[in-house]
Order: structure tokens, then sequence, then C-alpha cells
């Protein structure tokens, strides 16, 4: 169960530091505020009940932090035409690769 929140937290910091790209530059958006603020405000809680349900707070933050830059790096390719060189992708699979190890190497109740 921890696990699914989790994922909760990665969707509410994805959707808040995606938006927060409107929030920026001479176009910015007003609307974009309140979306960041409640993503960012949810993502925290969720975090904390992720921590909560026993997942180690070291694994808990590796996968959230690396599947949140990973998946914001490709949104931000997809939605803003960012670019991502074949170095970036490369890091984004270093990212996986030790998340996927600190998950392994990690002791489980």
């Amino acid at each position: 169960m921890g696990y699914l929140f989790l994922a909760l937290a990665i969707a509410g910091e994805v959707i808040a530091t995606t938006f927060l790209k409107l929030t920026s530059g001479e176009k910015a958006v007003w609307w974009a505020y309140p979306i960041v603020v409640t993503g960012y405000v949810f993502a925290f809680v969720m975090l904390s009940q992720t921590l909560s349900r026993g997942v180690p707070l070291g694994i808990a933050y590796a996968i959230w932090a690396g599947v949140g830059v990973v998946l914001v790096a490709v949104i931000s390719w997809l939605a803003f035409g960012e670019m991502l060189t074949w170095q970036q992708l490369l890091g984004m699979a270093l990212v996986v690769g030790g998340v996927v190890l600190l998950e392994l190497g990690g002791r489980h109740e």
C-alpha cells in the first residue's frame, strides 16, 4: 500500500513541476499557480503516507526523485519541445538503473 501512495506522490510532484513551467516567462498564466501549490502539497502529504506505511525513507525518496526527474524530462520533451540529447537519455537510463538497484538492495520486511 505504501507504494501506491508513492505513485500518487510522484504524480503530484510531476504535475506541479510541469505546471511550474507555465508560471515563468513572458506568457506566465495565473491559473497555473494553484495547480503548482496543490500538486506539491499533495505530493508531500502522499510521501508522508508512504513513509508511514513502512517504505524506507532512502528508498522512497530515491524512487520519488528518480522517477520524477525522468518523467518531467520526457513530458518537457513532449509538451514543450525541449531537446533530449543522447547524453541526457543515457543519464535517465542510469537514474532508472540506480533506483532499481536501490530498491533491489533494500531490506524488505
